[in-house]
């Protein structure tokens, strides 16, 4: 929000009190608590009236300080409150003459006494800082009141996350509320309003309130970040590095880390698509088309009508439609697929479910106690309140039902136009329940999943999310147009969220609404396919690929048998988001944070730390793309193209710049038509550009998260010193771009057009001679 009126002045009707001056301080263990008053204390008369500003410093993690500040203290006590692992540890407070310093880990927090104002340092260097205009107790005309945060933005500085934003991926400039909305990816507006953001400089920011909160990123004063949220009280962490891994690792260890979805989830999704006509003799049509013409398929997805229309959500199947849904979802299964089927949280009128439920207050009401109902989605619709465990319970019960049938996972579609003109059934603020409530709704799901299921099974398809969201993947982008201008505004979108702390993303392949052209729809197939999930879905047509062209079954089937064989790679992607935060789909910036040029790539990205991915977003298929310092193999073609620099060139719809940096070790697995699998058995390593001196590792986890083993490389010279923990398995190395080898100590090797194959035979350890 902005409350400034240019430089000099405020809006008409707004008062600003800044802290002038520390008053007084209060060192506890581990804690500090400021007295800060708001008007200038001359006289002992000045401390008669006016603002006082009490600031609260704690550390809940090493390297995370926690800034809390009020005005009056009711509002720190609202429901609900994100959950945050805060362990108060240990702290050092130093207290000087004019200044007093909070130190966590490397982090500082330096307090100016007589001229109030904060400055964050790692070690000495300096991060960022809250000025004698920055933190504030503000009133407008209505005498409505916020709180504000400001810190200073450096030169050069860069900031990213605050959701899934489908605006510019960098934030600078921009004016963004943290409230979900149901706005399509064409729009300021987002289903995942994450109130986080990372800095380029190596530091996050998250303002620990479930509420709205208004960031302007240097659009009100250019050089500051504000932001504010109306009340008496401001609750931020500030998050250090000094990495941008590291900030994320921080954040995910604050809100959750994400769980491991199972395996197959990364496999080829086919849906019914949205408003499509459909029945059992469709489904099989789809799922049979797929399978004649040998396109890997891991999940079928029923969209909406699975359920009778206008009755949304009443969780039975359309008899006239589906007469037999036990015994179909049976012969489904039997092709080898998962089924996963829609939900949302919201109960029409016209389903039998709506009387039981405001019967047993299991629905939002209004402030009369009436239910609280509207028409925009489904008639006279009611909203499930998950405030009250026993309507958890019961929502959970229709879940548990279909799960019995067959179904393995639910798209948790919508979430986001929660009314705040209701009351909840545990008294939680509605203003703060706005967002909180896709994290409630998405949690129930998933732990009726992870009940009946198991841990590693557990997976929805959501669509709405806000801060913790992550814990319980996966998210998908939202209704987006099927152009090449809605592809790259996808791409941002997921960009932004996975540097808001999830692991995963998806989109719909081939865009949502409208039916994409065959080209777009072939180039949208290549993205999608290496997306960490890959869903084929609509709204109004079919999303088989021979609805397209049958190029477009050849691309589908191509990348969908790459993905799969990369899944050894991938699946070790996730086992290490599920433990430290990093994403599997990854901006450019935060794999190579030091290089300057990928500070503002948007349409490109990591694929784990080791494949650059490039999308193809015109209909000439020419790509333009930079590759950062260093040797960089193309995965499909062999072809090294030495870093630093732009590259653009023409594609054909079965290629695309999908390169591998220097000194990796990717793991390809022996299998291309399923994702789940044994990802040891008969795993090819390849290496790209071992340099001299270099020491890699690369680790295989099992289908279930387990490490199976792992290999490493040293370079010395002309030698290659290899070890193995896969000795029980049979494994090869392939030696991109090498024409020769001298010998191998225990193996044999066959020259290649793009390299040398190694089969080494019993030993853990052994040696090639280059």
């Amino acid at each position: 929000m902005k409350f400034n009126d240019g430089n000099w002045m405020t809006k008409n009707g707004v008062k600003i009190n800044n802290p002038k001056a520390v008053q007084d301080i209060k060192i506890n263990e581990n804690s500090l608590l400021l007295y800060a008053h708001c008007n200038h204390q001359n006289t002992r008369g000045d401390t008669l009236s006016g603002p006082l500003i009490s600031i609260n410093v704690t550390s809940p993690a090493e390297n995370v300080i926690r800034v809390q500040a009020w005005h009056f203290s009711n509002d720190g006590e609202k429901q609900p409150n994100f959950k945050i692992a805060d362990d108060h540890v240990n702290s050092i407070i130093e207290k000087s003459d004019n200044n007093v310093k909070f130190s966590s880990g490397s982090l500082n927090l330096k307090i100016n006494i007589d001229n109030f104002g904060m400055m964050f340092l790692d070690e000495d260097r300096e991060l960022t800082f809250e000025g004698s205009r920055g933190l504030a107790w503000i009133q407008d005309k209505d005498e409505k009141s916020y709180m504000q945060g400001q810190l200073n933005i450096g030169v050069g500085e860069q900031f990213y996350g605050l959701g899934e934003r489908f605006t510019p991926f960098v934030k600078n400039g921009q004016s963004i509320d943290i409230w979900n909305k149901d706005g399509g990816t064409s729009s300021e507006q987002a289903y995942k309003n994450v109130p986080f953001y990372l800095s380029n400089k190596g530091y996050g920011v998250f303002v620990n309130h479930p509420e709205n909160v208004s960031f302007e990123v240097g659009s009100e004063v250019v050089s500051k970040v504000n932001f504010s949220v109306e009340g008496e009280y401001l609750d931020y962490y500030f998050i250090n590095g000094p990495t941008p891994k590291d900030v994320l690792g921080r954040y995910t260890a604050l809100t959750g880390k994400p769980a491991l979805p199972p395996a197959w989830s990364f496999g080829l999704w086919l849906s019914t698509s949205f408003t499509t006509k459909y029945d059992e003799q469709t489904v099989n049509h789809f799922v049979d088309g797929m399978l004649e013409r040998e396109i890997p398929l891991s999940v079928f997805h029923f969209d909406c009508f699975w359920m009778k229309e206008m009755e949304w959500c009443n969780f039975e199947w359309d008899s006239e439609n589906f007469p037999d849904p036990v015994g179909m979802l049976k012969r489904l299964k039997e092709k080898g697929l998962k089924i996963c089927v829609w939900i949302n949280p919201y109960i029409a009128q016209k389903s039998k479910l709506f009387d039981e439920a405001k019967k047993n207050g299991y629905l939002l009401k209004k402030i009369n106690g009436e239910v609280w109902q509207w028409d925009l989605w489904q008639p006279g619709m009611g909203i499930v309140d998950f405030t009250n465990p026993q309507a958890c319970e019961w929502f959970g019960d229709k879940l548990r039902e279909l799960i019995d049938m067959g179904v393995d996972s639910f798209k948790t579609d919508f979430g986001e136009r929660i009314p705040t003109n209701v009351i909840y059934s545990d008294g939680s603020d509605p203003e703060r329940m706005h967002n909180y409530y896709s994290y409630l709704y998405n949690e129930v799901v998933f732990n009726v999943l992870k009940e009946k299921l198991g841990e590693k099974e557990a997976i929805v398809f959501a669509r709405s999310a806000t801060t913790g969201g992550q814990k319980y993947p996966v998210h998908w982008g939202g209704d987006c147009d099927s152009t090449y201008e809605s592809m790259a505004e996808s791409l941002r979108g997921g960009l932004s969220l996975t540097m808001s702390g999830f692991g995963y993303w998806s989109h719909d392949i081939g865009g949502f609404e409208n039916k994409a052209s065959p080209d777009v729809f072939k180039r949208w197939t290549a993205f999608g396919l290496m997306s960490s999930h890959s869903r084929l879905h609509g709204s109004s047509s079919y999303r088989v690929p021979w609805m397209f062209d049958e190029e477009a079954v050849e691309v589908t089937k191509y990348f969908a048998r790459l993905k799969n064989k990369l899944m050894p790679y991938l699946y070790q992607a996730a086992t290490e988001n599920h433990h430290t935060g990093v994403p599997v789909m990854r901006a450019m910036i935060l794999e190579f944070p030091d290089d300057a040029a990928c500070e503002t790539l948007d349409r490109q990205y990591m694929l784990g730390d080791t494949i650059m991915v490039a999308p193809i977003f015109n209909e000439k298929g020419m790509s333009h793309y930079y590759l950062p310092n260093g040797k960089w193999t193309h995965l499909l073609t062999g072809e090294v193209k030495k870093g630093g620099a732009w590259f653009k060139e023409y594609n054909n719809y079965f290629h695309m710049p999908l390169f591998v940096r220097e000194n990796s070790i990717l793991p390809i697995g022996a299998n291309e038509d399923y994702a789940d699998y044994d990802y040891a058995e008969n795993v090819t390593f390849h290496l790209y550009e071992i340099a001299d001196g270099a020491e890699i590792s690369k680790s295989i986890s099992d289908k279930n998260g387990e490490l199976l083993g792992s290999i490493t490389v040293k370079r010395r010279g002309e030698q290659l010193n290899i070890d193995h923990g896969l000795h029980q398995r049979k494994i090869t190395l392939f030696l991109k771009g090498h024409s020769k080898i001298e010998s191998v100590s225990d193996g044999v090797w066959n020259i290649e057009p793009n390299g040398v194959k190694i089969i080494p035979q019993m030993s853990s350890s052994f040696i090639v001679y280059l």
